[in-house]
Order: structure tokens, then C-alpha cells, then sequence
């Protein structure tokens, strides 16, 4: 009680119970701290739910609480999208796109406005090399799968009109995207998901593999549809 009411920290006031300086000495001798206390303080009081280690982080940067807020905000949820994907194993999605390369499958790329017709000749970490238009962004890929299965189900896929007319873009920063965590994805497997993508398109089957950066889902093991976490804009159970 002493430290909230005389607004020093802990050890100060502990110190002054035991014997050791007085709070009033300490705020003479440190004017400067005590004065950023006092501010922590009264910002808690505006906001009860603020712990103290962040009300004096907010006090020591001089940015307004809202804003203060919405940075550690993100700087917690990019720390929490690196543990995510750590959890999840992407041995199934890499067998699945090394399969491609090594059979050199014709396949249909959807980006958010037009599909290219090509096959992967290599996969590197931020891209695809491919045979005939060189290299490719994952970035841009709201989905691909071999080029007969695309062409089977084009015409059957049903799309949301405001994002077919104007597609979302993609945040480079994979805290800011609306789907970038793949473990509420693991106990849905080999069970009918809905996956609205970024390009209208939505897509309804059975979950197939669930790895750090991407999903496979498709109607069987030989029509399977890869899709980016990033060109996700939002899911559920198929049916809810």
C-alpha cells in the first residue's frame, strides 16, 4: 500500500520499512523518477487494467497511452505469430510443393487478379522460381493446384463480389494480416473448412495438411488446393 499511495517503487518503500531511507528523502534525491512515478500512477488510475511495468514504459517513451497500447499490441502479437509457427511442422506442405518440382506438374498459380499456367522449378523461402515466368513472390499467390484440377472446379468455386472486384493486399508484417497463426487450423483436420481468400475466392473442403506458412485442402488426395495463411481473410468450419 505504502508504494501505490506514496508512488515509489517497491524497494523504496520496503527500504522505509525497514529501517533504511525515507520515501520523502528518495523523492527530494530523485525528483526526476519520482515524477515519472507520479505520471505512471495516474495514468493507472485512468486505466486499471495497465500494469505498472507498462504504465512507466508509456511515461518513458512520452508517446499518448493509446498509442503506446496499440505498439505492444503488435510487438506481442508478432512475438506470438514466430511461436505459432515453430508448433506446427511443415514437412507435409514441402513434400507437397517438392512433388510439383520433381514431376514438373503443369499447375495453375491464382494471384489476386489473374492465374499464370507454369510449373515450380524451385522453392526458396519468400518465392517460387518458375519455369517460364521466372521468379514469383509467395507473396502474390492466393492459391495454386495442378492445372486440371483448377480447371475442374473453376466454374463450381464460389467467390465473395466486393473482394473479386477489389482484392485485399497483403500486410508485409504477418502480425497485421487477419490469419497468420496455423494451430487453430491442426484440430480441424481431414474436416470440411470454408477459406475465404484474399481474391473473393472461397474455397469449401476437407483440411489436408496444416503447416507454418500454408494449408492444403481439397475434395481428395488427388485434387488438393495449396493456400498461403496470408491469402486467408478469414475461415470457419464449413457448415457454421
Amino acid at each position: 500500500m505504502l508504494a501505490r499511495k506514496e508512488h515509489v517503487p517497491a524497494r523504496i518503500a520496503r527500504g522505509e520499512l525497514e529501517g533504511k531511507m525515507k520515501v520523502r528523502i528518495w523523492r527530494k534525491l530523485h525528483k526526476e523518477e519520482a515524477a515519472r512515478f507520479d505520471l505512471a500512477y495516474a495514468l493507472m488510475e485512468k486505466h486499471p487494467n495497465l500494469p505498472l511495468a507498462e504504465a512507466f514504459g508509456c511515461v518513458q517513451s512520452g508517446m499518448p497511452i493509446e498509442e503506446f497500447l496499440l505498439r505492444r499490441a503488435r510487438v506481442k502479437k508478432k512475438e506470438e505469430v514466430k511461436v505459432a509457427r515453430t508448433a506446427v511442422s511443415g514437412e507435409a506442405i514441402d513434400g507437397f510443393i517438392g512433388t510439383f518440382i520433381a514431376e514438373k506438374e503443369a499447375l495453375a498459380l491464382v494471384l489476386a487478379e489473374r492465374t499464370l499456367l507454369d510449373a515450380i522449378v524451385e522453392a526458396q523461402p519468400v518465392s517460387f522460381m518458375l519455369d517460364k515466368a521466372g521468379r514469383l513472390e509467395k507473396l502474390q499467390v492466393v492459391t495454386l493446384a495442378k492445372k486440371a484440377v483448377w480447371e475442374k472446379w473453376l466454374s463450381q468455386l464460389e467467390r465473395e463480389p466486393k473482394l473479386a472486384q477489389k482484392p485485399m493486399q497483403v500486410a508485409r508484417q504477418p502480425a497485421r494480416r487477419p490469419v497468420s497463426d496455423p494451430r487453430p487450423f491442426v484440430e480441424h483436420l481431414n474436416k470440411p473448412v470454408k477459406l475465404v481468400l484474399r481474391n473473393g475466392l472461397t474455397l469449401t473442403f476437407p483440411l489436408r495438411a496444416v503447416g507454418p506458412f500454408d494449408l492444403l485442402c481439397g475434395p481428395s488426395d488427388d485434387e488438393i488446393f495449396f493456400v498461403p495463411l496470408h491469402a486467408v481473410v478469414e475461415w470457419s468450419p464449413a457448415g457454421s
